[in-house]
């Protein structure tokens, strides 16, 4: 991956970011220089490197106000301050709304949206007095945009999340940035859970004007681009990362049977 611009000097903290999605934006903000930290409830396989460097990784439930606190705190004694934070970790398992009672979906909004305004609270108390100021990069979906049926809870937590983005970016400027990487279908070491085979994925890379899945190191991309000075007024916006988005269904129900 060619590094989109250089991030030395930078601390970040990636949610999730020991594999997948998260994985691949950690290596991009590695690869860009800067000194990253992950953070998820369970440690990697494997530490997570690029360029040569390693992330280090610090084992955190994000749905607990205190020890995302205790976290952000321990982070600013150890590395004087924080300047990025991407606000990844999330996920939902496929579950129709009449098949899972309301706590259940209540956990998955939990996860997906009060999980990222805690770490964005918490962040916001040690960057908002560094010299440049910082930069939150909201992880959103495709699904926070359209029905996402299988996937209600996590469809109403990633458009809130992205409701939430831009009323941050109001709130908290001039200091801190605030903008949303707003993701369609992404493979990833997990795909086959979600589409099968080599064949299914293929297949379902094919609905997407651009033909396949996004690589999780484009993802990267995107966020240090958000987080870099090269996106110095860009803050409340969302950053499409889908690929062209997806075929509308009425152009493949009109010609089929052409």
């Amino acid at each position: 991956m060619a590094t989109i611009t250089d991030l030395s000097g930078r601390v970040a903290v990636v949610t999730g970011g020991t594999r997948g999605v998260g994985a691949g934006i950690t290596r991009a903000l590695l690869e860009a220089g800067a000194e990253v930290v992950t953070c998820a409830r369970r440690p990697p396989a494997r530490p997570v490197e690029a360029a040569g460097r390693t992330a280090r990784f610090f084992p955190v439930d994000l749905r607990e106000a205190d020890t995302v606190g205790a976290f952000f705190t321990r982070l600013k004694g150890e590395y004087g301050g924080l300047d990025i934070l991407v606000n990844n970790a999330g996920g939902t398992p496929y579950r129709m709304l009449a098949g899972g009672g309301a706590e259940r979906h209540a956990r998955v909004v939990e996860l997906n949206l009060l999980a990222p305004l805690t770490a964005s609270l918490a962040a916001y108390e040690h960057m908002r007095g560094r010299p440049g100021g910082g930069s939150i990069v909201m992880i959103g979906s495709v699904s926070g945009s359209r029905p996402s049926p299988g996937s209600a809870a996590y469809g109403a937590a990633k458009a809130g999340l992205e409701q939430l983005a831009r009323s941050m970016a109001v709130e908290w400027a001039p200091r801190v940035r605030v903008n949303t990487v707003v993701l369609g279908m992404v493979r990833t070491e997990l795909s086959h859970l979600h589409y099968g085979d080599e064949e299914g994925v293929a297949a379902v890379g094919r609905t997407v004007p651009l033909g396949r899945l996004a690589d999780p190191a484009e993802v990267g991309d995107a966020c240090v681009f958000l987080a870099s000075e090269r996106a110095a007024y860009i803050s409340g916006a969302s950053l499409l990362v889908h690929g062209g988005g997806e075929r509308p269904a009425f152009l493949d129900a009109a010609t089929a049977d052409n």
